[in-house]
Formats: C-alpha cells, structure tokens, sequence
C-alpha cells in the first residue's frame, strides 16, 4: 500500500481501491452505516460474501465488510455518494486484499507483539498500534488481552499507509486465531441450561448499585447471546458480554459479584463448543476491558 492522498474520505477510498484494497465508508462513531431498510435485519439474506452466501446486490453500502468495494463506478455511485458525504472515516477489509491486521489496543499490547511477532508495516492508532501482515486468516476478537485480529470476515480503519516492510503472516497469528473457538461435533447438540457451579447472588455483590432484576435480566440476555453462536464466535460474543455487563458496575463501590457472573459466561460459552481456557481468557479480558482491573 503506497503513500496516498488524503483529500477526504472518498478520495482516500478511491486511492486505496486503486491498490486493490476493497473499502466502505464508516459514521462518526467508527461503525459501517446501517443497512437500509429493505435489508435491515438480513431480510435481504446477505450478500453473496458473507458466510452464508446471500442474494443481496444492494446498490447501498450495506452489511458492513461485506460490502467493501474497489470498484469505482459503485464508489463513485449515488448511494455511496450520500454515504460519503456524511463518512468520517475510511475502512478496508484486510482479507480480501489479502492482508491481515493486527490490532493492538493498548501500550501492553505493543509490548507483547515486539516480543512475540516479527516486526512489519506498522501504523499508529489513538490507544495503540496496527500491525500489518501479508496473508489473509480467519478475524478473532480478543484472542489475548488488547489484541483482536482482522483479515477475512472484518474491517479495519484506515489510519494511514504506516512505516516499515510488508512481511509474510507469521506462524504466531495463525496460531492464536486457531486457539479460538472450536465447532461442536456433528450432533452434539446444544445445552440451553448448562450446569453452573457458581451462580451470582446478591449476597456476593454487597457493593453494587444495581437491583436484583437489573442484574440478572442483563445476564440472562448476555447468556442467550452466547447460546446462539452455536457454530462459530461464541468466544468473541462471550467477551463482547463479559465487556457489556462489567461496563455496568464501573460506578458501583463493588464488589458486585463480577467473578460469580464471569463464571456462568464461561459455563455458556464452554457449552455451545467453545474450549475452556480460551473461554476463561475471553472473558478474564472482556471484563479487564471494561473496568482496567483484573478480577
């Protein structure tokens, strides 16, 4: 990726698309636009590049990644035009260029990858660093603490053409994608109601704020989340719930009971094929994550 003129969002899109790096626009808050309304909730069954192929030729940039492009009579289309006209960023999909991405999300982070990884085309962010590879892998979130993964399947933003040599993906990456989730055996089947050792109660969260009914109805939610990942991203969905519920007590004096609920996330997640340390470390994060403290 050479260096590129930034004269706004569509002029970097359409530079990167001319390297051959597929791009879509995002919001203020760093996310895709919403899909419009005739393929809101995946009524339209997806594009024909997601994991399920779907029928979906929307001439809007709906479904996030799977909507990035290089081409650009579609970049330059009406649809995308008002797209751009309210973008205040630039995403690719690293997979389809045939990249992996790195993503470092704080100093201790970047610390583990100049220990772990070998050093490539590096690019800054706000809180910590992208690292760019050669090579395309399944995308994993959290696969340890402030490092996620985007290749297939996920965007990242475009924050720059970065410094340093483009290398080969290493062995390291693969492997810590590899460590995520696993899929249940055919017909194992999937249990809704797991048998949970440790159950939270009010008794163990003499410091939170919360009622009862607070607290148990936002796990329960965070639980059916997980259940239904029965194929594929149930480690992700649990760290992405264990962030979501210890996001809720960071005003609370504590304790609040967030290793009695840690404990059923893990549990639900382990349940639906997931492997328990990966489990465990998924969550262990999503709460760090949220709160900056181990619990």
């Amino acid at each position: 990726m050479t260096h590129l003129r930034r004269s706004g969002p569509l002029r970097a899109a359409l530079d990167l698309a001319a390297c051959g790096v597929p791009v879509l626009p995002l919001s203020c808050g760093k996310r895709p636009f919403a899909n419009c309304p005739t393929c809101h909730d995946n009524a339209c069954s997806g594009r024909p590049n997601m994991l399920r192929a779907g029928s979906c030729h929307c001439a809007a940039p709906c479904h996030g990644w799977a909507a990035a492009t290089t081409r650009p009579d579609v970049l330059n289309s009406p649809a995308w035009t008002a797209a751009w006209g309210r973008a205040a960023h630039v995403a690719y999909h690293p997979g389809d260029a045939g990249l992996t991405v790195v993503d470092l999300d704080d100093a201790q982070a970047v610390a583990w990858a100049r220990e772990a990884l070998p050093a490539t085309r590096t690019v800054a962010t706000g809180r910590g660093e992208h690292w760019i590879y050669r090579g395309a892998v399944r995308s994993a979130n959290a696969v340890r603490h402030g490092v996620d993964i985007k290749s297939s399947m996920s965007y990242a933003r475009w924050l720059g053409p970065g410094i340093g040599p483009l290398v080969e993906l290493p062995e390291a990456v693969r492997a810590l994608v590899e460590k995520e989730e696993t899929t249940r055996p055919p017909g194992a089947g999937v249990v809704s109601s797991p048998k949970i050792a440790v159950t939270w109660e009010r008794r163990v969260a003499t410091g939170c704020r919360h009622t009862d009914t607070y607290v148990r109805t936002g796990l329960e939610r965070g639980l059916a989340k997980i259940r239904a990942h029965t194929e594929t991203g149930a480690g992700s969905q649990a760290f992405g719930v264990a962030q979501f519920l210890a996001a809720r007590h960071t005003d609370c004096p504590g304790p609040c009971g967030l290793e009695q609920l840690a404990e059923q996330l893990v549990a639900t997640a382990v349940c639906v094929g997931v492997p328990e340390p990966y489990a465990r470390r998924a969550v262990a994060n999503g709460l760090t994550s949220a709160t900056g403290r181990t619990v």
